[in-house]
């Protein structure tokens, strides 16, 4: 596991999340621990190193 600092694209805080290294492309939704809002998180790994992050808002 691998905690990484990011901003939320919804109230601009810093939060924290751990990430499950042991696979490679992960994409799933989860709730900002401050706002409560839905963020899509997309992760890509290779050999357990974070290669690409993004945590967008589900707004169109």
């Amino acid at each position: 596991m691998l905690e990484h600092y990011f901003t939320c694209p919804y109230c601009w805080e810093t939060i924290s999340m751990l990430l499950d290294n042991s696979v490679s492309k992960q994409v799933y939704i989860e709730d900002c621990e401050v706002c409560c809002n839905p963020i899509q998180i997309s992760v890509q790994f290779n050999n357990s190193e974070l290669m690409d992050f993004q945590a967008d808002s589900l707004e169109q």
